[in-house]
């Protein structure tokens, strides 16, 4: 089954703008997952909303509350929150730029490929990409998805860019109060030539396939004999359009100087020429400009 795009849009760099989709990075279905099934009649149990003292209650009445003090709840109705998300938005403009060392592997959360949406977007997705690379540095901006804007960061990954949502930083537990309680004091040197060569030994290049996750291979080897065994008790319960062509009639080259002469604070009008620069065409993604 092809992999689906959880959003589609452009990545925008000043005045450039690429199409691109995002997808998972990451596979939930590689994990053994279960339902809970009633013994006696091989059904599948389901979960109703229920009240002490009252019993099941309709959904219609239940409310979302925000418990602001000990037992004291504010009550929300469920459509005022739906009335402030925000909706998707189209753009995802790379806002700053940082050396990706500076980034704390405590803010990254979860990873998404980053693929040009058509092949009219490879150049200009191809140039962010040589440039990212170049610079050693990360792209950093917001980005709008299921109704929640995320801080994100942009970097190259082999042939193409992988973008990461990352923690705000209100999100990030302090260490300071965890790790107060160790004492200081210089490393016994011994001990630290022993561990140093322990390390040494040890190292080598990153390979993830190396790990296994052992819990899982013995669950499904459970499950696999039990499938074969006639004996294991058994019982029995009762896609998105393909994406249009993308327009993107970027002049390149003169939309990245434009972008260069906006960012260093030149106007057009300042540069004396005999002829006026042409305007760069704009994709219609780009169209409208990021305050």
């Amino acid at each position: 089954m092809a992999a689906r795009p959880i959003w589609k849009g452009q990545l925008r760099l000043s005045l450039v703008s690429i199409p691109v989709e995002l997808y998972s990075a990451t596979k939930s279905g590689s994990r053994v997952s279960f339902r809970q099934i009633h013994k006696p009649s091989g059904k599948p149990v389901n979960y109703e909303k229920v009240v002490a003292g009252v019993g099941p209650v309709d959904k219609d009445d239940i409310l979302s509350g925000y418990e602001f003090a000990k037992d004291e709840y504010i009550l929300i109705d469920p459509k005022e929150i739906d009335a402030i998300k925000l909706e998707t938005k189209k753009t995802f403009e790379l806002a700053q730029f940082v050396e990706a060392r500076e980034v704390s592997p405590l803010y990254f959360d979860k990873p998404y490929y980053v693929v040009p949406a058509d092949e009219l977007a490879q150049d200009a997705y191809r140039v962010v990409r040589d440039a990212l690379r170049a610079s050693g540095k990360l792209g950093l901006g917001q980005i709008t998805m299921r109704g929640r804007e995320y801080l994100a960061a942009v970097k190259p990954c082999g042939d193409g860019l992988l973008c990461e949502t990352l923690r705000y930083a209100d999100e990030i537990r302090e260490a300071d109060p965890l790790f107060s309680d160790i004492k200081d004091g210089a490393s016994d040197k011994d001990l630290l030539d022993v561990a140093m060569a322990l390390i040494e030994r040890k190292s080598g290049p990153f390979r993830a396939d190396s790990f296994k996750d052992h819990y899982s291979i013995a669950l499904r080897e459970l499950l696999e004999a039990k499938r074969k065994n006639r004996k294991t008790p058994r019982v029995a319960t009762s896609g998105s359009p393909a994406p249009g062509p993308t327009d993107n009639v970027v002049d390149l080259m003169a939309a990245l100087r434009a972008s260069l002469d906006k960012a260093a604070g030149k106007g057009a009008a300042a540069k004396p020429a005999a002829k006026p620069a042409p305007k760069p065409r704009a994709s219609r993604g780009a169209a409208k400009k990021s305050a």
